[in-house]
């Protein structure tokens, strides 16, 4: 369920005076409710909130906006403006968010754009807080991601972060902010939106790599999965000459977002298929997500031929 999606917009009631005083409440969902009647059901509940997109927040907060040359609040190749992810305001805001939807009893707390602008003429950006002189983009996001999950981490919600497919194969940042370490450090779910549509021309020598959904998944997924299993190892091996006791961190677990549109190549009930297999081959057992923006699904997507 997006609660707070690229409009800025908090969709439910709450009873936060942070939220009150941005003027972001728009009361559409009765939340609790909600979930209570999908709790009903069996149903385990997710809400979405995005981060450092936020159109409400760059208007309302204009000195926290991302900015051009001129001064002018800057937009990205939709149009969209953002707010400064080394701005600890937001950080709060965000958090204050979250909670209002932990309280509703939600099973996840999902959060998306938590990263840098990553397309639009990304040479005219001007930030208010972030100096690249004194940090890193990476910097940036590990503080935020400490940051939020330390303030969250009582609340009781499942915590998790959406990524950039490419952070399972890249071993930089991507240029946004994004390693998939960082993330699997603090979260309890990471989920790399690893739509094959979204990989550059040549990825694994496929003039399209949108034609190939289940080489690209298992790919990337397989990459993850490694990465995961150093980071593990490399943890443990410092946590027994710390002398601190293993159980008292926790690595997150990866779970795909899944493409459900067409993109690039067609992508009927057998691709779909095809990525969910890769998962599963992949060796990864925490699960899957699958996206389209119609939210329109085939039941042949999720049955065996």
């Amino acid at each position: 369920i997006d609660i707070k999606d690229y409009s800025g917009k908090v969709v439910f009631d709450t009873s936060s005076l942070v939220i009150a005083a941005v003027g972001s409440e728009e009361r559409r969902l009765d939340l609790a409710d909600i979930v209570r009647r999908l709790h009903e059901k069996n149903i385990y509940v997710i809400v979405r909130i995005a981060v450092f997109q936020d159109q409400h927040f760059v208007r309302v907060r204009p000195n926290l906006a991302v900015r051009d040359p001129a001064g002018r609040i800057w937009r990205d190749r939709k149009g969209l403006g953002w707010v400064d992810p080394a701005a600890e305001e937001v950080w709060r805001y965000i958090v204050e968010v979250a909670r209002e939807a932990a309280k509703a009893g939600v099973d996840e707390l999902n959060f998306d754009y938590i990263r840098f602008p990553s397309d639009g003429n990304l040479s005219a950006i001007r930030y208010p807080v972030f100096d690249a002189r004194t940090q890193t983009r990476r910097e940036v996001l590990q503080q935020f991601f400490a940051y939020l999950t330390s303030e969250l981490r009582d609340a009781g919600p499942v915590l998790s972060a959406d990524l950039f497919g490419l952070a399972t194969v890249r071993e930089d940042d991507l240029g946004i902010g994004q390693v998939i370490e960082d993330a699997l450090l603090y979260f309890d779910v990471v989920a790399p939106m690893v739509y094959p549509s979204h990989y550059a021309r040549g990825f694994l020598g496929y003039k399209n790599p949108a034609a190939h959904p289940y080489e690209v998944v298992i790919y990337s997924l397989r990459e993850a999965a490694l990465r995961r299993q150093r980071l593990a190892m490399t943890l443990a091996g410092l946590l027994e000459e710390s002398d601190v006791h293993a159980g008292a961190y926790a690595i997150g677990q990866i779970r795909p977002w899944l493409q459900g549109f067409n993109l690039g190549a067609p992508y009927p009930p057998r691709a779909i298929r095809s990525q969910i297999q890769a998962v599963s081959d992949a060796g990864l057992s925490a699960g899957w997500l699958l996206w389209s923006p119609s939210n329109r699904y085939h039941s042949a997507s999720f049955e065996s031929e």
